[in-house]
């Protein structure tokens, strides 16, 4: 039972890998598409800011590939999930918010804690490992 447990955790890990890679990628193949997540305070910078989180989830993804590095890449993606957290929040007070929909925008800040959720549980899933 236990190992059914751990697999489906690495298969969640793969996934997840998956996503933020390509999610990653895609800063650098559509910044136009992120430009627009960025708040208008920070607009001055919007570009630089979309490349360098398209780096950072890059390394996140990698990190969760490797067997060494993957815990530190379940923190690190817990830790962007959650600065990334008052970006939801503010879409889902914007007049016109990014995901379309005030509904939307509901439904993607209840997704982004699920995620920070698994992500925590992901992390402590790996965390024997290092020791």
């Amino acid at each position: 039972m236990e190992k059914t447990i751990h697999k489906a955790w690495f298969v969640l890990k793969i996934i997840l890998a998956l996503f933020i890679t390509y999610a990653g990628v895609q800063h650098f193949l559509n910044p136009d598409f992120f430009v627009k997540v960025v708040p208008p305070f920070l607009m001055d910078f919007a570009l630089p800011i979309v490349y360098i989180s398209g780096v950072i989830e890059i390394a996140i993804g990698l990190l969760l590939f490797t067997n060494k590095y993957q815990y530190l890449g379940a923190l690190s993606f817990f830790l962007l999930m959650l600065a990334f957290l008052p970006l939801h929040i503010w879409d889902v007070f914007a007049e016109n918010p990014f995901t379309g929909s005030q509904k939307a925008a509901y439904i993607r800040l209840g997704i982004q804690f699920v995620l920070l959720a698994v992500l925590w549980k992901l992390k402590t899933v790996y965390t024997d490992e290092v020791v």
